[in-house]
């Protein structure tokens, strides 16, 4: 029979969660963490960047909808979107502000008069204000040399700036441009009145030191709060993100379930579990919410979340193998670094051709039954059977397999 304490780690917790995170002597081996702040505050793009993944369209309700959920985990800022995209658009940010209040709300704009104005015109307090400082988005984009690009700096950011509305300001694919010229843009934006400056790795082109490596550079030279906003086209929008918060970075840019662009961007929930568990500080964020605010987007943008994902996975809880499902029911913290409940989950025992006997009395003693080792291991035969020919078998199938059992007379 398993404990008492093994029992209850399978249900939710009806109180305040812990934040339970099972790593080990060696988690933060080799880490440079004497940059990293108190508290790291998280910008949610999913209404922006998020919903610009190819084939998603969220509707007003829709994003009022996730914008309070967003509100209610404690994000700090949420970008409601690009007013100048569309009236629609427009009326949706205006419509998220009116109805936000907790969280700062933002909307994004170009370096241009109209977009300027179409985002002022929501009433939001803050702006995030962008334009291309790479070489190749200069020349073949833009059309515009580095000295007609820091004017356009200057002049955007003092017209948002004056008129007492925050400015974030961010050099479009920072990661691939000049060292110097990236600088003294950032600089101009500084001095006309922003008062966060964000990196973004607009291509996912950059390894985790290398992001350290810059917000260490733009930090020094202007003294100022760097915000890091990554993609993950090789895969490292995390890794980047947990690196630019090393380098000195005090706000990351997220997206839920990691949805964007191409490849997508940082997950907002591997990002918040990332920073809790490793580099010991804090975000704020309720936890617990992050597995319902998955299952929301997921469903409204129709984009499925793969099951194997870090933190909102199906399977990130979920044991089979017999030997794993061994470990679990004696120490959880066996194969699990994480405490499903920290998220707002529970674990799953999985049972198939690969499990063995602990598995079945683990969901005979969640149903409240007493079966003993053979009754258990005559169950487990049969379920090997019906799952080698392809039919899956969840947990009521297998309290039906004992009812069935029993009434035969096999115990």
């Amino acid at each position: 029979m398993f404990s008492e304490s093994d029992s209850v780690n399978y249900v939710l917790s009806k109180g305040p969660v812990q934040n339970v995170f099972r790593t080990g002597e060696f988690h933060d081996w080799g880490m440079d963490l004497k940059d990293v702040a108190g508290r790291i505050k998280i910008l949610d793009t999913t209404l922006r960047d998020g919903e610009q993944s190819p084939g998603v369209s969220i509707s007003v309700h829709e994003k009022i909808r996730i914008a309070s959920l967003l509100e209610s985990a404690g994000v700090d800022v949420i970008e409601a979107g690009f007013p100048i995209a569309s009236d629609a658009e427009k009326h949706a940010v205006s419509q998220i502000n009116s109805v936000i209040s907790k969280s700062e709300v933002c909307g994004l704009a170009r370096c241009t008069g109209k977009d300027i104005e179409a985002v002022m015109g929501t009433g939001v307090k803050r702006v995030h204000l962008f334009i291309a400082t790479s070489d190749i988005h200069m020349r073949h984009k833009l059309k515009m040399d580095r000295s007609q690009v820091i004017e356009s700096i200057s002049k955007s950011v003092d017209s948002v700036a004056s008129r007492g509305v925050k400015v974030e300001f961010s050099c479009e694919d920072a990661t691939r441009s000049n060292m110097d010229f990236l600088k003294e843009a950032f600089k101009t934006a500084r001095d006309s009145g922003a008062s966060v400056l964000n990196i973004p790795d607009t291509v996912g082109a950059l390894s985790p030191t290398a992001m350290m490596h810059i917000v260490k550079e733009i930090r020094g030279a202007t003294s100022t709060e760097i915000s890091v906003h990554c993609h993950n086209d090789f895969g490292l929008a995390t890794a980047n993100t947990l690196f630019g918060i090393m380098g000195g970075a005090t706000q990351a840019h997220v997206t839920v379930n990691g949805i964007g662009e191409r490849a997508g961007n940082a997950s907002l929930e591997e990002v918040v579990v990332g920073i809790e568990s490793f580099l010991s500080s804090g975000t704020g964020m309720s936890k617990e919410k992050l597995w319902e605010l998955s299952k929301e987007v997921s469903s409204v943008t129709g984009m499925a979340v793969q099951q194997n994902k870090a933190i909102v996975g199906e399977n990130a809880y979920a044991h089979e193998a017999g030997i794993h499902v061994h470990g679990i029911v004696n120490e959880v913290s066996t194969y699990e670094p994480i405490d499903p409940a920290v998220v707002g989950t529970e674990r799953r025992i999985v049972v198939g051709k690969h499990s063995g006997v602990n598995s079945i009395r683990w969901i005979m003693e969640r149903n409240g039954i007493e079966a003993d080792l053979e009754t258990a291991r005559e169950i487990l035969r049969e379920v090997k059977k019906i799952r080698e020919g392809g039919t899956r078998v969840d947990e009521e199938k297998v309290v039906e397999m004992f009812q069935e059992y029993t009434k035969i007379g096999g115990n």
